[in-house]
């Protein structure tokens, strides 16, 4: 069984020869722990690839210190402690090497500049493609595209997250405005990659804190949902599939997610019901990880190896739905990496 099946195979609960591997891991790693990170990716070969590609510069961008955009699964080059440009044209602040940082300087701290505004289209207009096909037809993986859609989180971007809250809870007309114009541009991003050979889609928007989502959930339902309902029905219509992402306590937007169409959802499980959420979920959606990434720091191995059979126990169904996710933060110890993926390789019929 190929990776891209193994994958399918989970995706569509029919019964895959062994949960698929996916590790995540921030630019500190690849600056700081290079060798112990390649030593992993050999002893456990993962299941997801990312296409070649490059990724546009917009106006705003020229002459300014770039990146490629945060979130990218593209190999990036981070500045030292220093600040950067989006493409959008809002300033971030770097505060620790190897990360991506935060927003700063947002480029409509008020929102009567909306006005004089418009989207960088530049930037997909210069983001080349070409050689995405050809990569996913030398890889047996299954292809995930670059991130597409992040309307949450860009409007935060855009406003700075403070006035974007304040916004969103009075209901300036604005805010109606700047929504809309995230989401012409996602769709157009959206559709780019949707013309590609990728198998699927990844979005992302953090919608909670550590015990409650970042805005009501009515708020979420009237002025988000449909957005992402409209994402999640065009990545079907080209039959790909929609993986999203999203920290926080999200518990109680499990249904809607269910409701749209998302097929595989991360998302920090260790500070939810993990049990709860199997018992309602388990067979409607896959769980594309994750671990703790707090235990996955300060932890000791067996508590590592605890943490990864809860999930196994809570979530793992023969038919699938379970990817084995986690992510590598900054100095992580690597042999709490290597526990996690040696506990997922343990027979189910061992621990169930």
């Amino acid at each position: 069984m190929t990776s891209r099946e193994r994958v399918i195979k989970t995706l569509t609960f029919q019964h895959p020869d062994r949960s698929p591997r996916d590790l995540w891991w921030l630019p500190a790693v690849e600056m700081t722990q290079p060798r112990e990170l390649q030593a992993l990716l050999e002893q456990f070969p993962m299941d997801f690839s990312v296409p070649r590609f490059r990724a546009g510069l917009s106006e705003r961008q020229k002459g300014q210190p770039t990146i490629i955009v945060p979130g990218s699964h593209t190999p990036i080059t981070l500045p030292r402690e220093g600040k950067y440009m989006d493409e959008w044209g809002s300033i971030w602040y770097i505060g620790e090497d190897g990360l991506i940082g935060e927003v700063k300087e947002p480029v409509l701290d008020d929102l009567s500049k909306i006005e004089h505004f418009s989207p960088p289209w530049e930037y997909l207009e210069s983001t080349d493609l070409s050689e995405v096909n050809q990569s996913c037809a030398e890889t047996d993986r299954f292809v995930l595209s670059d991130i597409c859609a992040r309307p949450f989180e860009r409007m935060q971007f855009l406003c700075g997250t403070e006035k974007f809250f304040i916004d969103l809870a009075y209901g300036t007309k604005g805010i109606f405005q700047l929504r809309d114009m995230v989401h012409e541009f996602n769709l157009r991003h959206l559709n780019m990659w949707l013309n590609t050979d990728v198998d699927g889609i990844n979005m992302m928007d953090d919608w909670g804190t550590q015990n409650s989502t970042l805005i009501s959930p009515d708020i979420w339902r009237s002025f988000f949902k449909p957005l992402y309902k409209e994402y999640c029905d065009l990545v079907h219509s080209h039959n790909k599939y929609v993986f999203f992402h999203s920290d926080g306590w999200i518990e109680s937007l499990y249904p809607e997610l269910v409701e749209i169409g998302v097929d595989a959802m991360n998302s920090q499980l260790f500070i939810m019901n993990i049990e709860k959420i199997a018992d309602n979920f388990r067979g409607k959606i896959t769980f594309w990880g994750e671990i703790d990434r707090r235990l996955l720091y300060f932890g000791k191995p067996e508590e590592i190896k605890t943490a990864v059979l809860r999930v196994r126990k809570a979530l793992e169904d023969p038919r699938g739905g379970i990817i084995a996710q986690c992510e590598w933060g900054k100095d992580n110890p690597p042999e709490n990496l290597k526990v996690v993926f040696d506990t997922w390789n343990i027979p189910p019929e061992d621990i169930l």
